[in-house]
């Protein structure tokens, strides 16, 4: 009987031991994955004056387009927006900050937006991008929904140790998914990039994962597929061209060459339909015009007539 109460409290002792052991394991490791999470990535390039100069003004640039969206087998009238801005970016949270940091990351966020009517109903899409301004690593965020009568959808996609993807859908075999991918080229980051070192654009044959758009319209699987692309000079414009054999999709952006290289038209030509009935459209978007503006603080009534600027037509997007 001794034997065991003297055993006692150096039994005692050892849990305790083996307890604040494990909460300092507990907390090693805890730091070690939250650094993990960060994406590894080179040095930032240096930015031009001219991009400092534009981008940094205070004001995003806004562009209109004129869109002929292919759904169900034909094309709708729509219209399009491209939305361009700098802003720093919490690289945990992977949210825009509020307030400067040193840790903040400068990106270039991209806000795509689409609406059109197919029948009776209306689309509405819209695709935000977040891609550091250094051009050194993939885009730190892409999200995506899409809005319309039969229900929405939401995909988003961050970058850390691998692509960490969320999407949710309102289709059966779609639904609620959470799953990881290796890293490779993203489409939406494309549209970022152009606008920072268009020279740099990846060329040749490629993997690339395509747009949450495009994934989501086609009911596609988020995936890398095989890709060829390549640059086309004009006179003053450039065209880079993405072709997936696998998915019978091409498209092109054309852009202005010089700075600021901005969107100038672009077109996706793919499947349009089901089944047996689907058949190869393309969809086209037109620019009509460009504004710079902190429209951020222009949200008043009397703000709606600086709408006519961009020359937006309605289609009965209700």
């Amino acid at each position: 009987m001794k034997k065991i109460w003297y055993s006692f409290p150096i039994l005692l002792i050892a849990i305790i031991i083996a307890c604040n052991t494990q909460v300092k394991n507990t907390a090693d490791i805890s730091a070690d994955t939250i650094a993990q999470l960060q994406p590894k990535s080179e040095p930032p390039k240096e930015l031009t004056k001219d991009f400092k100069n534009y981008w940094y003004a205070g004001k995003a640039e806004i562009s209109s387009y004129e869109l002929a969206q292919a759904r169900y087998g034909e094309l709708r009238k729509g219209t399009a927006a491209l939305i361009y801005v700098t802003e720093d970016f919490l690289p945990r949270e992977q949210v825009k900050a509020d307030q400067q940091h040193p840790d903040n990351i400068p990106v270039l966020k991209l806000n795509s937006t689409k609406k059109f009517v197919t029948g009776i109903y209306p689309y509405s899409i819209m695709q935000s991008v977040f891609y550091p301004v250094g051009d050194h690593q993939h885009a730190l965020k892409i999200s995506s929904s899409m809005q319309e009568w039969c229900g929405h959808v939401y995909a988003q996609i961050n970058n850390r140790k691998q692509f960490d993807i969320t999407s949710h859908s309102y289709f059966q075999g779609e639904a609620d998914q959470q799953f990881s991918l290796d890293k490779d080229i993203l489409e939406n980051e494309i549209w970022t990039k152009i606008r920072i070192r268009p020279t740099e654009l990846p060329t040749g044959n490629l993997t690339m994962i395509p747009s949450l758009e495009f994934c989501r319209l086609r009911h596609k699987e988020i995936k890398a597929y095989p890709v060829t692309a390549s640059l086309q000079k004009n006179a003053t414009t450039t065209t880079y061209t993405l072709s997936y054999p696998d998915l019978r999709r091409e498209v092109n952006i054309t852009f202005t060459t010089s700075f600021p290289h901005t969107i100038e038209q672009w077109s996706e030509t793919t499947l349009s339909g089901f089944g047996s009935n689907a058949t190869p459209l393309t969809t086209t978007a037109k620019k009509i015009k460009t504004i710079t503006s902190d429209y951020w603080s222009k949200n008043t009534n009397k703000d709606v007539f600086l709408r006519d600027s961009l020359k937006l037509r309605s289609y009965n997007y209700n």
